[in-house]
């Protein structure tokens, strides 16, 4: 297929060097027929990717694409007569007139021009906003969120965040980040700026959010409440009723069986009056009816899903299972055959093949269906499967050949059946796609989408698949191989390698990646594919001048047109690699986002023509390990030859264009190397809209007075989103992984420990240095509690029952596994997702399982014993057992977590005996951060203690904004931790993105050889009862107890440039992935500046600059509400009162306070900031601003702060 590749870009190009061949030749001449008025040129001032998905709601919609496609032409050809010199803007706004003309390759071309020249690009945040609409059209999930997450970063009030929040809400919903994605559905919600969504459709989406969590008594009242909707749209009252109907029929929400079916079939037969062209519905009503046996009634509703949507094969398996239960076996194994033909990767189709067979006596054809279906990713019975198919393997070793051979077959064998005339249901729909699939220029990818629809049966659950149709013919070989019983290879229908689909079971619990994606739309529903990165993808952020080197390139896969309108789920899908034919199965099916015939425009525009798969890379970061000169093409759309060229080296940048470098014209700026100040000006008397942060030079050694003199008459325009960070600084990034790397005999460094043996050893100042040197990732202090005679018993089990037997304990409910290995519940494979269920007990219930524990362990012991003395002369058996480990069921333990012990009264006795350790690492000292908070943070300056059975499991993270921890093992039992130096925390991130996990919100436990592999070292000892584990500031850490033990933990922040620096730099990535920051840095460093004398410069420095930055802030803001008409209320704050958050958008609100006039009213003062008071209500008639802090005390802290003499100075 390279080949083909390479001959249709060598096309592409050779039309294009023509082209450009023939625009020169026309000369001055024709230059006029593409200039622009100047009422066109007036009419396009200001547009930009903003408009996208609402220029057919314009009044002169048409119009407006006419003028487009001319200034395209005009800018072209101004380009190729500058060969290339041209300013940077240019670019990006031809970016924003292709996107706007759904030209994506040449928007993507365009925008990556613009990228390649602009420095600070990610000031522009219609640049940003475009080019995530490019992404999330091409899939690439991972890019098109951090291209989003950057725009809310830089501008909070972009007209189209509602927008955003609605994709970002269906992105994460696709990679199980349910939580995320909730927050991001509600924040659209609250959003009243217009939206290519209505609320009612948010909602619905809600409500299915609920329901792919498996909360679905949450899910029924959210459906049921959309129900009392006034005037609800007739196709969101059919989708919802379907919704209903199948949660009845799934779940038990309501009473018996009887009294399920009967409310999913009420459900059911309601959303047909309102869509009765639904062939969704239709199927879930004849699976119903199925269920309580009425056979003609399903029969009837199958005949009638046929004729509604495209051939199915769940509808055709289901048909199948009908007639094998009215004992019409010839019937009953066309419908299966027709079903696997559909999708040769359908498990139940496979399996109920094979329990057909076996019912009549034909094992052998049984045998090659049962290894069909256990090939099938959407198998959940393999070990069933696998065990069938051993035993029946051994009774064809015991039968005779001849009575095999002399055997009357009751069926045709499955490759016989396999050449059966194909019904003419499905050959008139058959035809049709093929029809349909005849324009599309490549078809190597086709996209198949997956469901969850068990059907009882006798042996096993039928999870059944929907599946794109795919050509047929009768001389297609079935997909296995004939003549032998042996291991069989699902083959691929030309050069496409089909795939399985994963499925859960009727009321299954697995894991998340595994969850079902059931949105039932109606028909031309389009569904959205999203590639998963390959897997040596190695990219950390969209861009960043250091990294655009040394980062892979990902695949897409383009969305493909899917008449389907079955329910959805996650499901693998073949993808093409950059540089060979090679499949990957790293695609995943996300459901629509939006009910198709609501909405005029599709949310994202996805494949409105051809419907085709395409293949095109991520192209805006260079490799850093040398490629051979990978070239790679995006497919041209009808009416244009244009294509995006791609040369990945590793000196030269990513250039990528809509012009041929093969045209003879350079692509940037003569060579791709100058910077953008040498290109040569075209003014056509346009101006693309750049949106630029404003940023001030005003020095921190100025005076308040110089500061708001500097910032005074902003106005609206002029406010800071309160960013702490410095203005030239571009949105937080992970970092990328040190370089040189380590060599590999130094992954497993020592950890650094310190022995103390007296008081003395442990107040000793190079203790204190050692450990907060940032050159030391993590610290042991070993004989802590001796060395300074610490009464560890006030924390055993026994005394805290004593003390507090009721008190509230957080349980987490996880498997036991080896310390250093995490596998899947099943125990096939490792993975990252670490599982773990949350509940509450109390102290006294969870001390009584850890003796039961410990009694158990014991029994278990003496009978271990045993059974090693009986065998210990077995070597084989020994053997057989420890290679079995991993997949022997895993047992349930529970971990006691979160315990809170900031109750001076509950817990005077421990507390007051914590006050014997050094300043240093105590809960509360004048050199600790976290004290000068002002209030109480749980766990973080106040204490928490864990307890914990063998195997209990605290997963991989970092510290709340990266401050440093400190923990003591009280003991009986030992812990053993894992440890990563902060400086490969991004290496960590990409992995928890590979594995469709978040790396600060999911329970993830490390693969060692995953790290290892990427040259990521990693510290692992042993913590006994009295050791003390210092953490340094951002250290990655995780781990595992080995005995059962107790212990106590809180967190510190030593007064230095490093902490304060890694606390801010979390601070702004938590804001930028939505994250609500437990330390409240603001709030933090103005208790700083009231309360300490700073004689570090550089730590000086940062904190007088977030001073400054809030400072300009609350002026600017404060102008602006008083320019607009809106009172400003003294409100004040009253002691250890907690900072206030935004209770929408979770981000910390300082000083002026928006509180809706009901919640004032009330005083409840539930708080909103700026950004979410504005966007619920644009001109804030619906709220009140509190101030906290008059601008005078505010004035009066900044000048006072000012820089400490150092103690070596002063002496």
């Amino acid at each position: 297929m390279n080949s083909y590749g390479l001959s249709f870009t060598t096309a592409v190009l050779g039309n294009e060097e023509k082209k450009m061949a023939a625009e020169k030749a026309r000369g001055e001449g024709e230059e006029g027929s593409f200039s622009l008025t100047v009422e066109e040129k007036k009419a396009l001032c200001g547009v930009d990717s903003s408009f996208f998905g609402f220029l057919n709601r314009c009044k002169d919609g048409a119009k407006m694409k006419t003028l487009l496609n001319k200034a395209i032409h005009c800018y072209e050809s101004l380009i190729v007569k500058a060969e290339g010199k041209v300013e940077s803007d240019f670019f990006c706004q031809l970016g924003h007139f292709n996107l706007l003309l759904e030209d994506y390759s040449k928007a993507l071309s365009s925008y990556q021009r613009y990228y390649s020249l602009q420095t600070d690009y990610w000031k522009n945040a219609a640049f940003l906003y475009g080019l995530g609409l490019v992404y999330f059209y091409y899939n690439a999930f991972q890019w098109a969120i951090r291209a989003f997450q950057e725009v809310l970063y830089v501008d909070p009030n972009f007209c189209r965040a509602k927008e955003i929040h609605l994709r970002l809400g269906f992105m994460f919903k696709v990679n199980t980040d349910y939580e995320s994605s909730l927050k991001h559905f509600q924040l659209a919600l609250i959003d009243c700026n217009v939206c290519t969504l209505s609320s009612v459709e948010i909602q619905f989406h809600i409500a299915h959010l609920y329901e792919t969590q498996r909360k679905y008594h949450s899910a029924k009242a959210a459906y049921e409440q959309l129900l009392q909707t006034e005037s609800l749209p007739s196709q969101v009252k059919a989708t919802v009723l379907q919704q209903l109907g199948w949660m009845h029929h799934n779940m038990d929400l309501v009473g018996d069986k009887t009294t399920k079916e009967r409310y999913a079939i009420q459900y059911l037969q309601k959303s047909l009056e309102e869509d009765p062209n639904s062939g969704q519905s239709w199927y879930f009503l004849g699976r119903c009816y199925s269920c309580i046996g009425k056979v003609q009634d399903a029969f009837v509703s199958y005949r009638q899903s046929i004729d509604k949507s495209e051939a199915s094969a769940d509808t055709w398996c289901s048909i199948g299972v009908l007639y094998q239960q009215q004992n019409q076996p010839m019937d009953a194994l066309q419908a299966y055959i027709c079903a696997v033909q559909l999708d040769h990767g359908h498990a139940a189709a496979w399996m109920d093949l094979g329990i057909l067979y076996e019912s009549c006596n034909q094992p052998q054809d049984a045998i090659k269906c049962y290894l069909n279906a256990t090939r099938s990713k959407s198998c959940n019975n393999t070990s069933a499967l696998t065990s069938r198919i051993k035993f029946l393997q051994a009774q064809l070793c015991n039968l005779p050949q001849s009575s095999l051979q002399n055997k009357t077959k009751l069926l045709p064998s499955i490759e016989e059946a396999w050449s059966l005339p194909i019904p003419a249901e499905l050959t008139s729909r058959q035809g049709a796609m093929n029809t349909a699939q005849q324009n599309v220029s490549d078809n190597r990818n086709r996209v198949q989408t997956a469901s969850h629809h068990p059907v009882q049966q006798k042996l096993y659950t039928q999870c059944f698949t929907t599946q794109k149709l795919q050509g047929l013919g009768k001389d297609q070989q079935p997909p296995f191989q004939t003549g032998s019983t042996q291991s069989l290879q699902a083959a691929s229908t030309d050069n496409q390698n089909q795939n399985g689909n994963h499925t859960l079971p009727q009321n299954s619990k697995g894991d998340a990646q595994n969850d079902f994606l059931h949105i039932p739309t109606s028909e031309e529903q389009k569904i959205i594919n999203c590639t998963k990165e390959s897997k040596d993808s190695r990219s950390k952020s969209l861009s960043s001048k250091t990294s655009r080197q040394d980062r892979d390139t990902s695949n897409i896969c383009v969305n493909a047109k899917e008449h389907s309108n079955h329910i959805h789920q996650i499901s693998s899908i073949p993808v093409s690699s950059l540089n060979e034919d090679s499949m990957s199965p790293n695609l995943i099916i996300v459901d629509n986002p939006q009910i198709s015939v609501l909405v005029g425009e599709v949310i994202d525009n996805v494949d409105r023509d051809t419907g085709t798969c395409d293949k095109v890379n991520n192209v805006h970061l260079a490799i850093h390990k040398k490629p051979d000169n990978l070239t790679t093409s995006l497919p041209s759309s009808a009416s244009s030859t244009e294509t995006l060229s791609l040369k990945l080296t590793e000196q030269t940048p990513i250039v990528t264009s809509f012009i041929s470098p093969h045209s003879g014209v350079h692509t940037i700026n003569g060579e791709g190397h100058e910077n953008s100040e040498s290109s040569v000006s075209v003014n056509v008397g346009l101006r693309p809209r750049p949106q630029i942060i404003p940023s001030m030079s005003v020095s921190i050694y100025s005076s308040s007075t110089e500061v708001l003199k500097a910032c005074r008459n902003l106005g609206k325009n002029g406010l800071s989103n309160g960013h702490i960070l410095l203005d030239i600084c571009p949105p937080p990034r992970p970092p990328t992984s040190p370089y040189p790397p380590l060599p590999k005999e130094k992954l497993n460094p020592p950890t650094p420990s310190i022995y103390l043996e007296n008081k003395r050893d442990a107040f000793f100042p190079p203790l204190h240095q050692f450990c907060i040197n940032p050159k030391n990732p993590v610290t042991v202090i070993r004989g802590l509690a001796g060395a300074l005679k610490l009464d560890l018993g006030l924390f055993s089990t026994k005394t805290l029952v004593e003390a507090n037997n009721e008190h509230i304990v957080e349980v987490r409910t996880q498997l036991l596994q080896p310390a250093d290995e995490n596998w899947d519940p099943s125990g096939t494979k490792k993975i990252w997702r670490y599982e773990n269920k949350s509940s509450h007990t109390t102290i006294a219930k969870y001390a009584q399982y850890q003796a039961c524990s410990f009694q158990e362990s014991l029994r278990e012991e003496n009978e271990r014993r045993t059974q090693v003395k009986d065998y210990s002369d077995n070597e084989s058996t020994c053997a057989d057992i420890s290679g079995r480990r991993q997949k022997a069921p895993f047992k349930t333990i529970k971990c006691g977590i979160n315990i809170d012990l900031s109750d001076n009264k509950k817990w005077k006795l421990q507390l007051h005996e914590l006050t014997k350790l050094p300043a240093f690492v105590r809960v509360v000292s004048a050199g600790n951060l976290l004290s000068h908070v002002g209030y109480t943070i749980l766990g973080m300056n106040s204490v928490q203690l864990c307890m914990k059975v063998p195997g209990s499991r605290i997963p991989g993270h970092q510290e709340n904004n990266n401050f440093c921890s400190v923990n003591i093992n009280i003991g009986p039992g030992d812990c053993e931790w894992f440890v990563v130096p902060e400086d490969y925390w991004g290496v960590l991130n990409d992995f928890c993105e590979k594995n469709n996990l978040n790396f600060l919100m999911s329970s993830w436990w490390p693969n060692l050889e995953d790290l290892y592999e990427a040259n990521v070292p990693v510290y692992r000892f042993i913590q006994r009862p009295g050791d003390l584990v210092w953490i340094n500031a951002g250290t990655v850490h995780w781990v595992q107890a080995i005995g059962w033990c107790n212990n106590i933990t809180w967190n510190v922040g030593p007064l230095t440039a490093f902490q304060y620096k890694l606390a801010v730099e979390r601070y702004e990535w938590n804001k930028l992935q939505s994250i609500k920051s437990v330390v409240p840095m603001v709030h933090l460093s103005w208790n700083m500046a009231r309360n300490i004398k700073v004689s570090d410069p550089k730590l000086f420095e940062m904190i007088k600059y977030c001073l400054l930055k809030i400072l300009k802030q609350c002026q600017a803001l404060r102008e602006a509400l008083v320019a607009a008409g809106k009172e400003v209320l003294w409100h004040g704050r009253i002691k250890d009162e907690p900072a206030p958050y935004c209770s929408i958008c979770e981000v910390e609100v300082f000083n002026l306070l928006f509180v809706t006039n009901e919640s004032n009213s009330q005083k409840t003062y539930i708080v909103h900031c700026q950004n979410c008071a504005r966007k619920s209500s644009g001109n804030l008639e619906n709220f009140v601003v509190l101030e906290q802090y008059k601008m005078e005390d505010l004035i009066q802290v900044y000048d006072q702060f000012t820089l400490a003499p150092s103690l070596s100075s002063a002496s």
